[in-house]
């Protein structure tokens, strides 16, 4: 922990000038203590924060249930947020939005289940809306062969007491082989270790083993697998196709594949197996129709 001392015993005076980033330095600071780093910072920033009302401050509903959920684990309730979680819910169940390439929205979607299930400590009980939420997004996900989001997404599903598609699960288990560390030569910029954090948690919440590759010393560079998806391919031809209107998925869905190269087609057809959802999935992932009166 000695490397981490520095910011720690800094963080107060961090705070006090960089207001604005109060949830990212509470939580670091809430993480130290918790890993064993002695001290009560935390519970001061706590206080702190909970005394500047950030709970009406904030214009986000998602960054008041990170702020309400960072207090909470000192004990100490945040003001503010009535009504936040029927908001937060209604935001869940809106299952349409999800259903279109939107990868801050998807995000939103996951951070919520962790928040409001703290973790899986406290499992969400999906309504069909929520859940198929979910599936939705985690469709786009698959299409985009996008590990970081997927993981994410299969985790939030079992934050939820629920069974994340077996293909997806499948695929995940995968990619977590290819990823790579190597000791890094000088600074190291952006890597893939975020998809990497995400593939192996997921792993660690299904009971499977994790990190078993992470023994490396000193700073290393993570290096992820990063497959062909098929998101892009879909999208450009479904543009195309657009004012022809061609209707719903097993009408189209000949077509549509002519369009794209075999490995598209290929991912198409695992999306469309790995749930039963995928119909109705697409009847508004393909935006079929037109803008204005009809």
């Amino acid at each position: 922990m000695e490397p981490l001392f520095p910011f720690y015993e800094g963080s107060l005076r961090h705070l006090n000038f960089f207001r604005q980033y109060y949830r990212f330095i509470l939580s670091i600071c809430l993480d130290l203590e918790d890993l064993g780093l002695p001290g009560t910072r935390g519970e001061v920033m706590a206080d702190w924060v909970a005394r500047r009302a950030v709970g009406v401050s904030e214009m986000s509903d998602l960054q008041r249930a990170e702020a309400r959920r960072l207090l909470a684990r000192r004990g100490i309730e945040l003001a503010g947020v009535d009504g936040l979680d029927d908001r937060l819910r209604a935001f869940m169940r809106q299952s349409a939005e999800f259903a279109v390439p939107n990868r801050k929205a998807a995000y939103e979607l996951t951070h919520v289940v962790f928040y409001l299930s703290e973790y899986g400590r406290r499992p969400l009980q999906l309504e069909p809306e929520e859940w198929q939420s979910l599936l939705f997004a985690g469709l786009v996900a698959y299409l985009d062969q996008d590990v970081d989001l997927l993981s994410e997404i299969c985790i939030a599903m079992r934050f939820c007491n629920e069974t994340p598609p077996a293909e997806w699960q499948a695929w995940l288990d995968r990619q977590l082989h290819g990823f790579s560390l190597t000791p890094a030569r000088g600074w190291v910029g952006n890597d893939d270790y975020h998809p990497y954090l995400m593939c192996n948690w997921f792993q660690l919440v299904v009971g499977r083993t994790a990190f078993s590759d992470a023994d490396c010393e000193g700073s290393v560079v993570i290096e992820g697998p990063h497959s062909p998806g098929a998101l892009r391919g879909v999208s450009m031809a479904l543009y195309t196709l657009l004012d022809q209107a061609p209707g719903d998925w097993p009408k189209i869905k000949s077509t549509l594949c002519q369009a794209l190269s075999a490995e598209e087609c290929e991912v198409l057809a695992q999306a469309e197996a790995s749930t039963p959802a995928f119909e109705a999935f697409f009847e508004t992932f393909a935006r079929f129709g037109q803008v204005g009166p009809q």
